[in-house]
């Protein structure tokens, strides 16, 4: 593994102003990170999304008046920073492309996903710009240009969350790899979030996407290392806002970090790991507010393993129980329930079985999906829970350690629990929960568990 290239990332709360954007830019020079990916300026990609909505519903005075606000935004950021001509060009040229696709959208009554994908770029392309200015005027000695992430990351055409095509990718950045390598004086900025297929359109990972954006191109790099820059001083061990005895976690793998990221630690994203995970690149988390504070490193083997990690919760859950006597004994039915999740694209986080029944947990906004739910209800007898919550004890080896159910119950011994799921993993142990009780079981545990 190369011993030089780093990678970091910076959110949408470190680039959310000029002081913001200072800050990082010296984490960059502390650091020395050559490659640095970074979101949109905080808050913009909804402001973005709600132009869509606004683009089929509104009138075109209230979209306008939108879409200034954001130019406007980003103007005054090339004000603050006596930015150049060619700054401030372009971003008056992603603002003309922005009034161009909100006009097709009002007109057209329909935003295609391609379209969605192209409006929401504009978010980054906007901050990459930006900061590329503020790193130029923060390391005066070192060579920053902008690098436009497109012309490496190329994707399939699942707009919206496009799968990156790894190999294309290794390919596009051997030579960015070996001219930084011959250049230690050269840094460049780009964006998260989005990529273009091979014909050219642009594409974006998901919401999340910049810390993806991030892992794919220190794996396709050989980094050193990816580091996260977030507001948040490393992972803690559950939800700091829901229990004040969250503790900072040193040290974490990539399984038991995963395994948080899906079930509800907004640290990061879930598919973040993936790439880095390959290679075995160590991912720093930390905070671009307190750039001195330890955080917490990621790695492939860590020195401490403990019984319990952390507790998280996913809340917006809604578990469906789907019966029908002809599955007793009966082949494919599964597999029939199965492919209609494939079909609406749908995702099961919590799974549980029965002779005649099967019980399902997914987010509640899929339910709204009414072309999903009646094909489902083709299969048999449907029931749906909503406002519910799936708390997840992660550690190490919980389901072969005599004792732990037992503790864990203990501790919810007064909240109802609508459905267990265990045994899939040694790293967790998922319990379904009314909404409401579920920070009342995420601070019972934590005090037992961890504290």
């Amino acid at each position: 593994m190369n011993q030089k290239i780093k990678v970091s990332k910076f959110g949408g709360s470190s680039m959310k102003d000029l002081t913001a954007m200072n800050r990082s830019a010296q984490v960059v020079k502390t650091h020395e990170t050559q490659i640095v990916v970074v979101s949109a300026t905080y808050g913009t990609t909804n402001r973005l999304l709600d132009l869509i909505d606004q683009s089929l519903k509104q009138d075109w005075r209230s979209i306008f008046e939108s879409i200034l606000k954001i130019r406007k935004r980003h103007l005054d950021l090339c004000l603050e920073l006596n930015g150049h001509h060619e700054l401030s060009k372009s971003i008056y040229s992603l603002i003309d492309e922005l009034v161009t696709l909100c006009t097709g959208i009002h007109y057209l009554k329909e935003c295609t996903p391609k379209a969605k994908d192209r409006l929401q770029s504009i978010g980054e392309g906007l901050s990459s710009r930006i900061f590329t200015h503020v790193l130029k005027k923060n390391l005066p000695d070192k060579d920053v240009s902008f690098l436009d992430v497109r012309d490496y990351i190329f994707t399939d055409k699942n707009f919206t969350k496009a799968v990156p095509l790894t190999e294309i990718i290794r390919k596009n950045c051997i030579p960015l790899e070996q001219e930084i390598l011959s250049n230690p004086n050269k840094f460049y900025v780009t964006q998260g979030f989005i990529g273009r297929t091979i014909d050219g359109e642009t594409t974006t990972l998901g919401r999340g996407g910049s810390d993806y954006t991030a892992s794919i191109l220190g794996e396709a790099l050989n980094a050193q290392e990816v580091q996260i820059w977030t507001d948040v001083a490393g992972i803690a061990t559950t939800d700091p806002k829901i229990c004040k005895q969250a503790q900072r976690i040193n040290e974490i793998t990539f399984k038991e970090a995963a395994e948080m990221a899906t079930f509800g630690a907004k640290i990061l994203h879930p598919t973040t790991l993936t790439p880095v995970k390959r290679k075995g690149i160590p991912v720093f988390v930390g905070s671009s507010y307190e750039p001195d504070a330890p955080g917490t490193w990621i790695k492939e083997k860590v020195n401490e393993q403990p019984l319990v990690r952390a507790v998280t919760i996913k809340e917006g859950q809604c578990l469906i129980t789907l019966s029908n006597p002809d599955m007793l004994e009966a082949h494919g039915f599964l597999a029939n329930i199965f492919s209609v999740f494939e079909k609406h694209d749908v995702s099961v986080d919590a799974i549980t079985t029965s002779e005649i029944s099967v019980a399902m947990t997914i987010d509640m906004k899929s339910v709204d999906n009414i072309s999903f739910t009646k094909e489902l209800e083709r299969l048999g007898s449907v029931t749906y829970e909503k406002n519910m919550a799936l708390v997840s004890i992660i550690g190490n080896n919980i389901n072969h350690t005599p004792g732990v159910s037992l503790k864990i119950f203990e501790q919810l011994s007064n909240i109802n629990i609508r459905m267990i799921c265990q045994g899939a993993s040694i790293h967790n142990f998922c319990v379904l929960v009314a909404q409401e009780e579920g920070k009342k079981a995420i601070n019972n545990i934590h005090k037992t568990l961890i504290q």
